[in-house]
């Protein structure tokens, strides 16, 4: 039949544009990769590794500043006379200098320089940290999202179920035409909320692809899902192992132990400064009379500021108040941590309790369903006991599965507050996180192609490649050319209708 033929050029033409699509699969992610992921290419995480790399070339440059320098000079003089006479010469000399003794304000900045690295290292410690808690969460934000969507999906074959149950039994004349009204009415709010669920497991799955730093649209299939796993730490155990373990608490530390001896630089210029120099010198005179000479220069030079108006102690004060900062930032510092730990302990507690109540209610609530849908089938129920029934039922699946991740979140939430560090695996992927990653990045930015290692160039295959992308495209076009004559044939016939 021509209608036949129609159908197979549409087929063809069909299979020559599906040639052209990408195709996708899930990649299967259990939360250890995505943690992993996460610590060895998140940008966030690289930018504040940088901060390593600005803390050591600080150190390098009060090193150097307080080491042997080596300064080179040279000038030119042309002299007038009165008598019209004129004097040229020229000198050239070369001076190193050494600061032999500054009254401890050298060995002040290279301490606080020193202490600087420390506290940008551990600084990068807890970022990878905090990174790790917050990929969990939302790893466990998008299986909670992924579970809701199926409780919202089970709702919605409910009421539609129903629906239909109910309009066959208004068109029999044993329901009321309001029965099938509020029905439908149920059908279209219960379709809403899936629809909402489905946006936010969208929008889950988004965020975590942006912590993990992959295709933003590489769809994702997570394979771990919640199992319980009891804390049994009391909680003034975990706040005391947080003072002792917290890398922000360290980092305070270091920034006070800086602050001091910022204090101390700036007393120092109360006190004298030592310095050596020695360095040759060579000089040439050309008018009137040529002449040449050189000789060598060897000292030392005491200065000290005896009066400077206030000035330098004005900067220690300015210094004094810094440290006071500091230290009071520290203990407001371990105040938050109490707390947090304290908000996050507590809730673990109470969504563990949930997860222990709601289970029965769940089993109760399916019970309740099954009752009142049969009730009214059978012509003793109403409809509004088929509605409350199911409404009780989906709140109760919903705050079991909120319960178990709640528990989940709030765990690795104390966890992180107690200053646990990553595990030997998340460390050597976190080592992973080097120059070459950096520049993959940045020219997957500037859409730049990325040649993979080891691989050969299309001219030493003999060009096999383009060869087989050539071959791809003849099949293409043949395909369409062939769904389109057809097409052709048949409109030309008559066969083909609106």
């Amino acid at each position: 039949m021509k209608r036949r033929s129609y159908g197979r050029g549409v087929a063809l033409l069909a299979a020559a544009m599906f040639l052209g699509l990408p195709s996708a699969s899930c990649a299967d992610l259990s939360l250890q990769d995505a943690i992993n992921l996460a610590l060895a290419q998140n940008t966030s995480l690289r930018i504040t590794q940088k901060g390593e790399d600005t803390a050591r070339a600080q150190l390098q440059q009060e090193k150097i500043d307080n080491g042997l320098k080596i300064t080179g000079t040279e000038s030119l003089d042309t002299t007038l006379k009165r008598s019209s006479s004129t004097d040229s010469k020229n000198e050239i000399g070369v001076t190193a200098s050494y600061p032999l003794y500054t009254s401890g304000k050298a060995e002040a900045n290279i301490d606080s320089g020193v202490l600087g690295l420390k506290a940008a290292e551990l600084s990068t410690e807890r970022s990878r940290e905090n990174l790790k808690l917050d990929v969990i969460k939302a790893y466990y934000d998008a299986l909670e999202a992924r579970r809701t969507v199926d409780v919202r999906q089970e709702t919605v074959d409910k009421y539609q179920d129903h629906y239909t149950n109910v309009s066959q039994l208004y068109a029999a004349g044993s329901k009321a035409r309001i029965d099938v009204i509020r029905s439908s009415v149920e059908l279209s709010n219960a379709a809403q909320d899936l629809i909402k669920a489905q946006n936010s497991y969208e929008v889950d799955l988004a965020t975590l692809r942006n912590y993990l730093n992959i295709d933003r649209s590489e769809p994702l299939n997570l394979t771990s899902d919640f199992s319980y796993d009891q804390f049994n730490i009391d909680m003034d155990s975990c706040i005391d192992y947080a003072y002792r373990n917290r890398k922000d608490l360290m980092i305070d530390l270091y920034k006070y132990q800086q602050a001091e001896n910022e204090v101390k630089a700036a007393k120092a210029d109360f006190g004298p400064s030592v310095t050596l120099s020695a360095g040759p010198s060579w000089s040439h005179s050309f008018k009137p009379a040529t002449s040449s000479d050189s000789d060598i220069t060897a000292g030392a030079t005491l200065s000290w500021n005896f009066w400077d108006n206030g000035l330098t102690r004005a900067k220690v004060q300015e210094a004094e108040t810094s440290r006071d900062v500091a230290k009071l930032t520290l203990t407001k510092d371990q105040e938050d941590i109490d707390l947090s730990l304290r908000q996050a302990y507590y809730n673990m507690r109470e969504a563990e309790k949930r997860l222990n109540s709601t289970g029965d209610a769940v089993k109760q609530a399916e019970e309740d369903y099954f009752i009142a849908r049969e009730k009214y089938r059978a012509g003793e129920g109403l409809m509004l006991d088929i509605i409350d029934a199911q409404e009780a039922l989906s709140t109760a699946r919903l705050n079991y599965i909120s319960a178990e991740y709640d528990y989940a979140r709030y765990k690795a939430t104390v966890e992180n507050a107690m200053g646990i560090e990553l595990t030997d695996q998340e460390k050597e992927a976190a080592a992973k996180m080097t120059a070459t990653a950096a520049d993959k990045a940045e020219r997957a930015v500037l859409q730049e192609p990325i040649v993979p290692e080891n691989a050969k160039p299309d001219k030493e295959t003999k060009g096999l490649a383009k060869k087989a992308a050539d071959a791809v495209v003849s099949e293409a076009k043949a395909a369409a050319s062939d769904a389109s004559a057809q097409v052709i044939q048949d409109l030309a016939e008559g066969e083909v209708t609106k």
